[in-house]
């Protein structure tokens, strides 16, 4: 299968807790040159990763503007290197019933008297955090009724979540949103001890999701196949996925196990001298494609790569429904072009 790469984003405090029907933003408020502005990115990994071009895009279209980032704890470090903003909050994504944390993030986000919103995650929390500011609303670039620069989710047809954020961007003006750069990133590799020709294999995923787990055994026969063309196979997972990594070492002892001993940044820099990478749907193929590494994913039925396959200038899909049936030999054939040192 064959897919598309996306076209390459004082008050009481009772009443923070329901809805206005009177929560619209006057033209008073509205400004061709918004100098406060916040971005809204709060999760997933994958999504994150996918949300780096808007970043730099909302960077490049307000170049003197103080932009603020709202994130979790997890993505702090990547957004304050990109030099996209010149600051990050971390949201610790309070409950309803956690009033006190609700109204400090009230507070925080009122006291820094944003311009603009532009909430890329677009979901029911970020929707209240809209009634979180006071009635005179900054512009917000969002889907929350009443806002100023509303985008509405096509109601048929599919449509990758790059896709759906660069047109919620244009509504805003936004129109020149390129392929990431992850240039930014730096790491030292120098105790991994790399080898010269490498390639990378991600065997994980989340662990409630094994249908979207190639299996181990054809890892291992790929991980083979990749000494006899001179590349050693180079392992990436967590701790969590130590039992898959350790079980392809087993079987093919000339791979370097790398799992548990890479930080996002480290596997971004990995990623720019690799041959390629061959990985399921999981978080860390969207940032190997990022970084510019060509990449062979591997998606069963339980995702759909036309809503969520990762971003980057070589990207290959591979989507077989129940991946127990996907051969070695599609996915060799399907393997980049080798260029040894």
């Amino acid at each position: 299968m064959t897919v598309e790469r996306p076209d390459i984003t004082t008050e009481d405090p009772d009443l923070i807790l329901h809805d206005h029907e009177s929560d619209v933003v006057s033209n008073a408020n509205m400004t061709d040159s918004p100098r406060r502005i916040l971005v809204i990115k709060l999760s997933a990994f994958g999504d994150f990763i996918l949300s780096i071009r808007s970043f730099q895009a909302i960077r490049a279209y307000h170049p003197n503007a103080d932009i603020t980032l709202l994130t979790t704890k997890p993505y702090v470090h990547l957004a304050e290197a990109s030099g996209c903003f010149n600051s990050v909050l971390v949201d610790a994504r309070p409950k309803l019933f956690e009033i006190p944390q609700i109204l400090k993030l009230r507070k925080n986000l009122r006291s820094r008297k944003f311009d603009r919103v532009y909430d890329l995650q677009r979901n029911e929390r970020t929707r209240f955090y809209y009634k979180l500011f006071p009635s005179n609303k900054p512009e917000w670039v969002g889907n929350v009724r009443g806002c100023s620069h509303y985008y509405e989710k096509p109601e048929s047809g599919i449509y990758h979540i790059s896709v759906r954020e660069k047109a919620q961007l244009e509504t805003a003006g936004i129109t020149d949103i390129k392929l990431p750069d992850l240039s930014f990133i730096e790491a030292d590799l120098s105790e991994l001890h790399l080898p010269r020709n490498y390639a990378m294999l991600v065997p994980g995923g989340a662990p409630h999701r094994p249908e979207k787990r190639w299996p181990i055994e054809y890892y291992s026969t790929l991980a083979d196949h990749l000494t006899h063309l001179g590349i050693t196979p180079i392992l990436i997972g967590t701790e969590s996925e130590r039992v898959e990594c350790d079980a392809i070492e087993e079987n093919c002892p000339a791979v370097l196990n790398l799992c548990g001993r890479t930080n996002l940044e480290q596997i971004a820099v990995i990623a720019r001298k690799s041959q390629f990478s061959v990985g399921n749907d999981t978080g860390p193929m969207h940032l190997i494609a990022a970084a510019g590494c060509p990449v062979v994913v591997l998606f069963s039925k339980a995702s759909d790569p036309n809503k969520i396959s990762p971003i980057g200038p070589d990207v290959q899909i591979i989507r077989e429904d129940d991946l127990q049936d996907l051969s070695i030999e599609k996915v060799t054939a399907a393997l980049p072009a080798v260029a040894l040192d």
